[in-house]
């Protein structure tokens, strides 16, 4: 069968170079045609190649100390992993398109540093998913800890999933966690790992800074990942992406309604607006069931696409 195989394949060649030498012998093509298709074929050839590591490389103003050779190692991993995972790095810039106009500003009022947004973004991709753990969101908030900083977390209701409630309770924690550690660097660490997990490694191995740590591999990997999107994103055309911003994702214009009473069928409250159930699930995924319960009659408030932008 291998035989075979290589005698058809030597055929197809065979067959390929006769075609082109009696083209050229006939005069449909000469040689600088030939000679041109080559060129084309050259330049326009995908280039594998190893990736320009800015000298000025930090996250959140802190420096990242490169002249380290396993750090530098560590830094390049990130940087080819994400820069040639392509169409995941596409993915994510469309969607910060969209999302980011949401979270810098709620980062801001915190004052946490904006770098932070790329943190969510390793989180989740800026997608409502739900690890093996159980963390969720965009932000990836474990139930007790949305419980903890006041998130409502329920069957009917999850507000982890509410994206301007959940970057606040983000930019809680992560205050938090620099006033202990005394670096957002050391932060952004413990979000991944837990603020138990740094202590331990720091009390063990008497190191103050997360490049002198010994992590575990996701860990170990978490910041200097995010300092991967981070640039990777904010100058895309240098890593050789190139996206108009007609193909970007757009954030589609709402307003809000106010309840303050149960809602038996969302497929019927949203007729009333004249949208779907699942357009009205789209721009609310922290309401987790066809109904509301709301026994209590808080308040809460529902975002509504403006008038026909849904046809």
């Amino acid at each position: 069968m291998r035989i075979l195989k290589n005698i058809l394949m030597l055929l197809g060649v065979f067959f390929v170079i006769s075609t082109l030498i009696f083209a050229v012998q006939s005069g449909q093509v000469d040689e600088t045609d030939v000679a041109e298709v080559n060129t084309v074929k050259e330049t326009t050839s995908y280039q594998i190649t190893a990736i320009d590591i800015p000298e000025n490389l930090n996250f959140a103003g802190e420096s990242v100390p490169l002249e380290d050779p396993e750090v530098m190692e560590r830094v390049d991993r990130e940087f080819l992993v994400n820069t040639y995972w392509q169409s995941n790095a596409v993915l994510l810039m469309k969607r910060a398109n969209k999302y980011f106009p949401v979270i810098e500003p709620i980062l801001a009022k915190n004052g946490v540093p904006d770098d932070f947004k790329y943190l969510a973004v390793a989180e989740s991709g800026l997608q409502n998913v739900v690890s093996p753990a159980g963390a969720t969101g965009f932000w990836q908030i474990m139930k007790t800890t949305g419980k903890e900083y006041g998130l409502e977390v329920n069957s009917n209701v999850d507000e982890r999933y509410h994206l301007e409630k959940a970057t606040e309770v983000a930019c809680r924690y992560l205050k938090k966690s620099k006033e202990r550690f005394g670096t957002w660097t050391l932060a952004a660490a413990s979000y991944n790992a837990g603020p138990g997990s740094i202590d331990k490694f720091m009390g063990i191995q008497k190191a103050e800074n997360y490049y002198d740590l010994l992590l575990g591999e996701e860990t170990g990997r978490y910041v200097f990942r995010i300092m991967a999107i981070k640039e990777i994103l904010s100058s895309p055309e240098k890593y050789g992406f190139r996206i108009d911003e007609e193909d970007m994702y757009q954030a589609v214009p709402t307003f809000k309604v106010e309840v303050n009473e149960p809602i038996l069928s969302f497929a019927d409250f949203a007729k009333q607006y004249e949208i779907n159930y699942k357009v009205l699930k789209r721009h609310n995924p922290w309401l987790r069931q066809p109904h509301l319960n709301n026994a209590s009659r808080k308040k809460y408030t529902i975002e509504i696409p403006n008038k026909g932008y849904y046809k």
